[in-house]
């Protein structure tokens, strides 16, 4: 059942932030903090889900209407992690998130993470939710801030060694988790819990769902 399983059937990329770990409010207070220490105005949820994109700096350019200057990227930057980091420790995962990562892995079945998060940072916090063991890989950022998802799953993919494009349904928040999967041949499944608004998600072309469960669900339909 276990080969069979490893073998035959999905493997699912996990995004981390706003998908496996609920923390979409932390994120939100830690970018009306680090607003305020720029003087911008404060951003509501929706605002942020409505707006939200990568690489980053394009997010600001939509609220500041122009892309901030290399100095203003790096405050920006270096403030956001600090007051979010403050937060984060706070922050659980997703409703029935540990259930379903154990009862994939028992059942035979493989999955990883891929985050844009820092590998320092996220290893630490994957570990002390108790889901570490759940994955075959679990990879964070290591290069720049500014760099998307594409390139992330490229060397993910390549760190997984034996598993095919076309058994990969990566399962995140974000348009640039679909346009990663898109680009290494690979389906996407988008929850609606994190960084965008469900309209904006359904404009990208793939299955969109309110819980994991049922990304689950829908990634083991994908054909």
């Amino acid at each position: 059942m276990g080969k069979h399983g490893a073998r035959h059937g999905r493997h699912l990329v996990w995004d981390w932030n706003g998908t496996l770990l609920d923390d979409i409010h932390a994120v939100i207070g830690a970018t009306n903090a680090a607003f305020a220490e720029l003087g911008l105005e404060p951003i509501t949820l929706a605002r942020y889900r409505d707006l939200y994109m990568v690489p980053v700096p394009k997010f600001y350019e939509r609220l500041m209407g122009r892309l901030p200057t290399d100095a203003e990227w790096e405050v920006m930057d270096v403030v956001f992690h600090r007051h979010y980091w403050q937060r984060a420790e706070g922050c659980g995962l997703t409703a029935g998130a540990a259930e379903l990562l154990a009862a994939r892995q028992e059942s035979g079945h493989t999955q990883s993470l891929l985050s844009l998060a820092p590998h320092v940072e996220l290893v630490p916090l994957v570990r002390r939710h108790g889901i570490e063991q759940r994955f075959v890989r679990v990879d964070g950022r290591v290069g720049s801030s500014t760099e998307g998802k594409t390139a992330h799953m490229v060397r993910h993919l390549t760190a997984l060694g034996d598993v095919p494009a076309e058994r990969i349904v990566v399962i995140g928040d974000a348009a640039d988790d679909a346009r990663a999967a898109a680009h290494v041949g690979a389906r996407a499944v988008l929850y609606t819990g994190g960084s965008h608004s469900r309209t904006s998600l359904e404009a990208v072309g793939v299955p969109v769902v309110d819980s994991l469960a049922e990304a689950v669900a829908v990634a083991e339909e994908l054909r």
